[in-house]
């Protein structure tokens, strides 16, 4: 019965949002969502189901705890350094222009530590961000962290991009607008083409192997050939040929052809 409930309000968010819950790993997300749905005191996933569909909090906390929205700034910084000194170098190279994808870009810390790095490095070059969870995105756009957020951010960089108030720090506009924010569903939507770098990290571990799979070939043919995939360290490909991919370094995949 209990198992009943659960399918069917899979399929309810399906149809509500487009959401297929049936593509991330089970116990995982029924876990997560059992455990959100009784501290609001429903007692079925049905009746769960009825208050996110009329009640915008509610529905935004869903989103919220489905997605796992835990990120900082220059997360695993020894990757970071291999990024800015190994990989976009080459990639400025081979484009003038260097078009970024920071795919799952959660609140926005890694976005733009992109954009902190490419300021840097003075490089020409266009981030697009994206994420299925509105909230997160709002959260991006305006850009606010608290200093555990900031903990692996260079102190300089810190000092110079960003402004301190109380108990948060605002990013700048000049970091901001590097960055588009866009709302994206990776296992519904259409992928942009032509990109020398894409960066999906520490989301992929939430998908069923089927949707990795998927999601990998996809990420492939949007890249241009000699540009990377980044992904994190707990998600490394063990047989990136059968995406048209080679490893160039730990965690970073680099198209072939």
């Amino acid at each position: 019965m209990e198992d009943k409930d659960f399918l069917q309000f899979i399929a309810s968010v399906k149809k509500m949002t487009g959401i297929d819950l049936a593509l991330y790993k089970e116990a995982q997300m029924k876990r997560r969502l059992t455990s959100l749905r009784q501290k609001r005191g429903y007692n079925t996933f049905a009746q769960y189901f009825d208050a996110i569909a009329k009640d915008k909090e509610l529905f935004y906390e869903f989103l919220d705890r489905m997605t796992i929205n835990v990120s900082e700034f220059f997360r695993n910084p020894g990757r970071w350094e291999v990024l800015e000194n190994k990989i976009l170098p080459r990639l400025a190279k081979q484009s003038p222009r260097v078009k970024c994808w920071s795919a799952a870009c959660s609140t926005g810390e890694e976005p733009y530590t992109l954009s902190l790095i490419l300021l840097r490095q003075k490089m020409d070059a266009t981030v697009l961000a994206s994420d299925i969870d509105e909230g997160a995105l709002a959260k991006a756009k305006q850009g606010v962290y608290t200093d555990r957020s900031l903990q692996d951010c260079p102190k300089d960089l810190v000092a110079k991009y960003f402004e301190k108030d109380t108990l948060s720090y605002r990013i700048t506009d000049e970091v901001k607008r590097k960055v588009t924010f866009k709302k994206h569903n990776l296992l519904a939507d259409s992928f942009d083409s032509q990109f020398d770098l894409i960066i999906c990290r520490n989301v992929m571990i939430y998908f069923t192997e089927e949707a990795k799979h998927e999601l990998y070939h996809k990420f492939s043919r949007a890249l241009k050939p000699g540009g990377v995939l980044f992904v994190g360290s707990t998600e490394q490909i063990f047989q990136p040929q059968q995406y048209q991919l080679e490893t160039e370094d730990t965690f970073f995949y680099r198209k072939m052809g």
